[in-house]
């Protein structure tokens, strides 16, 4: 029975895509330390990145862009993009555990959600270790093509430096126009 875990990172942004993951473990072959992203270091979050691509059974990178975050809202651009991660998957799970307390519609697979799952479910730690990195690899990338943001430091989300950094530059093509503190300079 192939179980897939479910996890997103990125939706209270104001910058970026929201990215998910789905991951099918290999009950033979075990990862030591998975544990939510959010209580890992940096280093330990990459160590694991690397081992789990390497033993998982299956495991895919979903995601919604900021255009899709701006036309559905920021809900159902990650039901999307948990979609698109499941629907990648080599193998068809038999039951997805998604972190939270609603499932995707359309998930292709039977679901239950988990509140706290990351912490929980092996499955969906691995997930939340995969979006988070491959997430914050993405801002370091695009603090280099929209320089003076600080993407690389805070990741898009709403600091005081980020929200300072709007006022002064002005809003860019990567910042998600539906959301109010981006919206209200918008309409400023």
């Amino acid at each position: 029975m192939w179980i897939c875990g479910v996890d997103e990172v990125g939706r209270g942004p104001l910058a970026g895509a929201v990215v998910t993951a789905a991951v099918i473990l290999d009950p033979d072959n075990p990862i030591e330390g998975l544990a939510d992203s959010k209580k890992l270091s940096e280093k330990k979050r990459d160590r694991l990145f690397d081992e789990i691509q390497a033993k998982a059974k299956a495991w895919t990178i979903g995601r919604a862009e900021v255009e899709e975050i701006d036309q559905l809202n920021i809900l159902q651009a990650t039901f999307l993009a948990m979609r698109r991660a499941v629907e990648a998957l080599p193998l068809t799970p038999d039951k997805a555990l998604i972190d939270g307390n609603k499932i995707p519609p359309g998930l292709g697979c039977p679901a239950e959600a988990i509140v706290g799952g990351d912490d929980s479910e092996a499955c969906i730690a691995a997930a939340s270790i995969l979006a988070k990195v491959t997430r914050d690899r993405e801002m370091v990338e695009l603090a280099k093509k929209y320089p003076g943001y600080g993407l690389e430091k805070h990741k898009g989300y709403p600091t005081k430096m980020h929200i300072e950094a709007l006022k002064n530059q002005g809003v860019s093509d990567i910042h998600r126009r539906s959301f109010g503190p981006v919206k209200r300079l918008l309409e400023g």
